[in-house]
């Protein structure tokens, strides 16, 4: 089975179920500062789960663009994935466990959608702790439906619980499907969620049944969700009785053009270097992805633009790397024959594309679920051609720098270039320590790797406590201020239209508790009496504190009533339209937006801007505060 096949099916057998198919959405979520990334299907749901009206209906289906970062180093074995493809299906305040669990199990074995054999699953469920039971409930319906007792596994919360994001909030126990790929047991307690590698998760039910206050209380939840998630590439690898996923029809054509770039390497003849081609296809996968999201980030060094240029960089450095092997074996040949070859006029070589070719084959792939990697090739073949070509510049620094170094190595008799050294030229020039052992290797040194590894673990260590508050797991923040930033950022997107122009749209915005960050489209910097008036006019709608109110309607009549659309952002035919002013006919900002807002403007507080700079080419970034 493909991944469009499957991807199809998942959304005819959700719809044939009464579930209405809604969009995904943007791999860069607004109003969320506990993220980088959209991290699961849940996470644009978020509002609804926590108790918003979806302008759908109570049953959802939808396939979704993820990203997560916290195994980018482990990328290039057979299963981690920076980018992934994730199906869902939700109820909010409909099914609950019973209606999960029957669904999940008909689409899975059934012969007209996965026909996967019963005798191959096996489920976890939630073992129970403290004043949380164990979830017989699930457990019973499982068995029902045909699971034995012995292929079901009561695990404990590390396994088997979903939230709360933070200390408090909705959260539940989680019910997990597995597909077995051993031959035996790997002994008597070999059940699903068994390290063994015998067990491979493909489906995750969640059931948000409880509520944890303050105090750390479960309260049961009068409305009670569903949230699912079965991720399409370790799917499409089981049901095609492959070993990874990198050699699914996903992966396929993204190789070919790998091996062709290189030179003409073919996946399969050497572990070493197809270890950097799976790198190099899962980090140009994602960087597409972002790249060509509505909401696209330039490379940077901060934030969703710092992982964007991790990603790229990594896979150049991996790409010039399978070059020169695949360069270095044909001499080698060439010699061993003593023929005359010419090389491959595909090899990569300094001031020549690597990534943008295997971009092109990318975005054609999958521009038909995702048709805005076509709307914007332009934008991703470009900003990887720039990026790939200042990464090679930093390269040649980082070597000239290495020059400067090496009289002084070379006086040390030991011939051992210290980790401490290596380690600025990583931290300082991002030169890579492989490239650094290799200058090292061509002047008979070695390089101190266990001093490398140890400065580089503590640097380790310092981002993820700089980012431990970034990534939290995905709720957005719902508290009294976040709300009213939420509604701020509209009053700022009108008041910069009026002001600017028509051509302002909003690019991307990011909020907590203290403070908003808001981008937009504009091609110069604002004059202080611009920036001045903005805030002027925001004030002067709060001060009038005008009425908020809000209304679902088809996307259509939205627009034709005067409501804001994001430009590329993908829209249900059913909208939320929140206006600000005193009636439909009588407004200042009309938006359609997800929610959730203040009811009246006269409860925000004073708004200040506090700084008016550059995002990246052609965007704009306020900072802003309520006070």
């Amino acid at each position: 089975m493909t991944a469009d096949e499957l991807r199809n099916k998942y959304i005819e057998f959700f719809v044939s179920k009464g579930h209405a198919q809604i969009q995904g959405k943007s791999l860069l979520p607004d109003n969320d500062p506990t993220v980088l990334f959209t991290t699961a299907g849940m996470h644009p749901l978020v509002p609804y789960l926590l108790g918003e009206e979806h302008p759908a209906g109570k049953r959802l289906v939808d396939y979704q663009k993820c990203i997560r970062t916290g195994d980018i180093d482990s990328v290039g074995d057979a299963s981690h994935l920076t980018f992934f493809e994730m199906l869902g299906n939700w109820s909010l305040g409909d099914y609950f466990k019973e209606g999960a669990i029957e669904m999940s199990f008909e689409f899975l074995t059934s012969p007209q959608w996965l026909g996967i054999p019963v005798e191959k699953l096996g489920v976890t469920v939630f073992k129970g702790e403290g004043a949380v039971p164990r979830d017989d409930e699930s457990a019973a319906v499982w068995k029902r439906l045909g699971i034995p007792e012995n292929r079901i596994a009561y695990l404990p919360r590390e396994d088997n619980w979903w939230g709360p994001a933070g200390s408090t909030g909705p959260c539940g126990p989680d019910s997990e499907m597995f597909y077995y790929v051993g031959d035996a047991p790997c002994g008597p307690d070999c059940k699903p969620g068994c390290s063994c590698g015998k067990w491979l998760e493909i489906w995750n039910d969640v059931f948000m049944q409880y509520n944890k206050n303050a105090e750390g209380a479960y309260e049961p939840l009068a409305r009670k969700c569903v949230d699912t998630g079965m991720g399409i590439e370790r799917t499409v690898t089981i049901l095609n009785g492959k070993k990874s996923v990198y050699d699914t029809d996903i992966f396929a054509s993204i190789i070919n053009a790998i091996g062709e770039a290189a030179g003409g390497y073919r996946y399969g003849d050497d572990a070493e270097k197809d270890k950097s081609v799976r790198i190099i296809a899962d980090h140009v996968r994602s960087a597409t992805f972002i790249l060509g999201d509505p909401k696209a980030v330039s490379p940077s060094n901060v934030g969703a633009g710092y992982v964007l240029r991790r990603l790229i960089r990594r896979a150049v450095r991996h790409g010039r790397k399978l070059s020169r092997d695949v360069q270095h074996h044909a001499d080698v040949q060439q010699h061993t024959d003593t023929q005359q070859h010419e090389s491959s006029s595909g090899a990569y070589s300094e001031g020549s594309r690597f990534l943008s070719p295997i971009a092109v084959v990318i975005v054609d792939q999958l521009k038909g679920p995702y048709p805005e990697l076509q709307e914007n090739r332009t934008f991703i073949m470009t900003e990887l051609d720039r990026e790939e070509e200042k990464f090679m510049e930093t390269l040649q620094k980082g070597e000239h720098e290495f020059e400067k170094l090496l009289p002084n190595l070379l006086k040390d008799p030991r011939k051992i270039m210290s980790g401490r050294l290596a380690f600025k030229l990583y931290d300082t020039y991002g030169f890579p320590i492989e490239l650094t052992e290799e200058l090292a290797a061509e002047q008979g040194m070695k390089v101190n790797r266990e001093e490398f590894d140890d400065a580089f673990k503590k640097h380790q260590e310092l981002s993820r406590s700089q980012s431990s508050q970034t990534f939290k797991g995905g709720l957005g923040d719902q508290g009294e201020m976040a709300v009213k930033y939420h509604t701020a950022t509209h009053l700022l997107h009108k008041a910069l239209r009026m002001i600017l122009g028509d051509h302002v749209a909003q690019k991307g915005s990011n909020i907590t508790a203290e403070r908003m960050r808001f981008d937009f489209s504009h091609g110069a910097p604002m004059t202080q009496e611009e920036v001045q008036k903005a805030e002027a006019i925001v004030n002067e709608q709060i001060q009038k504190d005008l009425p908020v109110s809000m209304e679902v309607m088809d996307l259509d009549t939205a627009k034709a009533s005067g409501a804001i659309a994001l430009f590329g952002e993908k829209y249900e035919s059913q909208v939320r339209v929140y206006t600000i002013g005193n009636s439909p006919a009588d407004f200042f900002s009309k938006e359609v937006c997800g929610g959730p807002h203040v009811e009246r403007t006269g409860t925000m507080g004073k708004f200040t801007i506090q700084k008016e700079q550059s995002s990246s080419a052609g965007v704009r970034r306020i900072r802003a505060v309520l006070e």
